[in-house]
Parts: structure tokens; C-alpha cells; sequence
């Protein structure tokens, strides 16, 4: 069967899919945007991949794990490109590159240097997808099957023998391997035994992190000028602020459980670090039920110690009101 034959009958049978996975960032939430406005160029790509070791202990296996070097802007992605698996003699049509290697041991990093005109996965995923791209770095390559096995079951004097279908998962892992090490470990999956076969693709992605622009305002009675911060999409306001030389410790605030002044150390019960959000409060985390009771009668009202900002990986700019008991 040709290839565009394969792929006009895998089309028909399977659906390519991407899956983003969820970044690891407390308070980002479910994304909203497409991650691909914050993917970077290949020579700044090229240049940010390394490769870090993790130690053993009790709760992780550890290991070497692809890392990027400027991971105050930056951020490793993890995406999953699911497709048909291509049949025998078919290859994938994926150009790799090592930017680390040359060791015995097999370690270092090989990313993606292109798509093969024409090939089998640019086929799949359309010509102007940006499903895999030129400085991804493949983490490991999963084919899923159906595997007959035979059963024997006796009942009485007789013996019944029939076949039972399970799902079979074959995992060749190639994170931080040199060229030939991962070029060995994909060939050595086993060969296709049916064409409802699909091909799991995990892939890693250097791409900036979202911005938001944060502008504050104090009170007349402060006599401050308007500030600027910019923090990264995931980051608490109240942290954020602090570790940039701004502290909310508004001295007109009183605690929710004991309705006296006290810093609660961002328990989410003193209200000190409370701002007041006159723009962008959709780029914040929704309130929990707490937060809301404890606010409910300024709506405006954020506690900074409870409130992420990028919220769903968005980008934009915010203003609030400092020490709100002031104004």
C-alpha cells in the first residue's frame, strides 16, 4: 500500500490529535489561548535546551530530564501528537538533529530539525501544523495495539479455548539521548501486526512564558507614584510583589476570624495584602468560596495571598488600587 493510500485509510480510521498537557504552574489553571503565540525562535531554541540531572529519593525515581537554561522567561512544554502508526517500511518522516552528544553512555540532546516534505507525519498532521516543530525534542515515542491472547478455560470435563483482546503499550523513551541512541531505541519497536494501530508522539517544547503587566496605584495619603510589575503568568500577586520590593500590609485592614490587626502570613485571613482590581481581573484565578465571603462586599476586591494572574495562560495588563482601606 503507498503511503497516501495508508493515510487516505488512516484518515478515514483515526483522528490526528494534540493534546497540550497542563503546565506545571500553581494558579494557571485550564488554558484558554493557543500555546503557539508563545512558541520561540529556533536559534534562541537551540540555545536553551539542556539536560538536567535528577537525583533518586524516596518519592521519585529521578533521572535526566530535558530542562531549558533560562527558566525565569522560559518553560519546558510537554505536547502529545497522537496518530496512526505508519506500516512496515514506512518511516515517519521526521528530520532529527544533536545539538549534545558524542558520549558512550548514548546521553544527550537530539531535537527536530524538520518534517520531510511529503513524509508520513507531515501527511498526517497537514502541512502548516504546528503540531511538531523544528527544535522539539521528541521525549519518547508509544505505539498502542490490540494484542489476541489465547485462554483456556475448563469447565466440568470440557476445556474452552478462545481468544481475549487487550490493549498492548510499547514505550521507546529517547529524552535526552544523543542522535544514533535515539535513531536505535525508535527502530526497535516492534514491527506493525495490524493497521488499527496508533503512534503516540510526546514531545517537548521551549516557549516563553505569558506576561502580565501589573500597575499600581497608592493612595493619595502615600504621596507614591504609579509603579509598573511584570510577572509571569502563574505567579501569586502577593508573592510576586514582594519578591520585586513591593509589600501589601494595608495597616486600616482587620482579620476575617478575629476582626483584629495582624499580618496572618498569607493564610487568607487578614486581608492585609487586599487590592483592588479596576482592570483585567479576568486575568486572575476565579475566587473560592472563602475568598468571596470574605469580600463579598467589595467585589472589586482580590486578597493578593489567594489570587495567581495570567490565569488560563493569558497575557495582559492589570491596574489596582494598593491598601484599597485607604483610598
Amino acid at each position: 500500500m503507498s503511503i497516501d493510500a495508508f493515510v487516505q485509510y488512516a484518515r478515514s480510521s483515526f483522528s490526528t490529535q494534540l493534546q497540550d498537557s497542563a503546565l506545571p504552574f500553581a494558579g494557571s489553571g485550564p488554558r484558554q489561548v493557543n500555546m503557539n503565540s508563545y512558541n520561540l525562535p529556533l536559534n534562541v531554541i537551540e540555545q536553551e535546551w539542556t539536560a538536567n540531572l535528577v537525583a533518586k529519593t524516596i518519592d521519585d525515581d529521578g533521572g535526566i530530564f530535558l530542562g531549558c537554561d533560562n527558566n525565569r522567561e522560559h518553560f519546558v512544554d510537554q505536547l502529545q501528537v497522537v496518530i496512526p502508526r505508519p506500516a512496515n517500511g514506512v518511516g515517519l518522516g521526521i528530520g532529527l538533529i544533536e545539538l549534545a552528544g558524542g558520549r558512550e553512555d548514548g546521553l544527550g540532546i537530539t531535537v527536530v530539525s524538520e518534517l520531510i516534505e511529503g513524509g508520513y507525519v507531515q501527511s498526517c498532521i497537514g502541512i502548516d501544523s504546528a503540531d511538531i516543530m523544528p527544535g522539539d525534542s521528541i521525549s519518547s515515542i508509544t505505539v498502542v495495539r490490540n494484542k489476541n491472547t489465547r485462554t483456556n478455560t475448563s469447565t466440568g470435563d470440557s476445556v474452552k479455548i478462545g481468544l481475549t483482546n487487550e490493549e498492548e503499550i510499547i514505550t521507546a523513551a529517547i529524552e535526552c539521548l544523543g542522535y544514533d541512541a535515539s535513531v536505535d531505541a525508535i527502530l526497535g519497536l516492534p514491527p506493525v501486526i495490524s493497521n488499527s494501530e496508533s503512534m503516540v508522539i510526546n514531545l517537548r517544547r521551549v516557549r516563553r512564558k505569558p506576561k502580565v503587566t501589573v500597575t499600581l496605584k497608592y493612595p493619595p495619603s502615600q504621596d507614591e507614584k504609579d509603579s509598573t510589575l511584570e510577572l509571569f503568568a502563574g505567579e501569586n500577586l502577593r508573592l510576586g510583589m514582594l519578591v520585586r520590593g513591593v509589600k501589601l500590609n494595608d495597616p486600616l485592614a482587620r482579620r476575617f476570624d478575629t476582626k483584629s490587626e495582624g499580618n496572618c502570613g498569607a493564610g487568607g485571613l487578614c486581608r492585609t495584602c487586599s487590592v483592588s482590581v479596576l482592570r483585567g481581573a479576568d486575568l486572575l484565578n476565579p475566587q473560592k468560596p472563602a475568598e468571596k465571603q470574605m469580600l463579598q462586599d467589595n467585589p472589586r476586591w482580590r486578597l493578593g495571598c489567594k489570587a495567581f494572574v495570567g490565569y488560563g495562560m493569558k497575557e495582559g495588563e492589570m491596574v489596582v488600587q494598593v491598601n484599597p482601606n485607604q483610598w
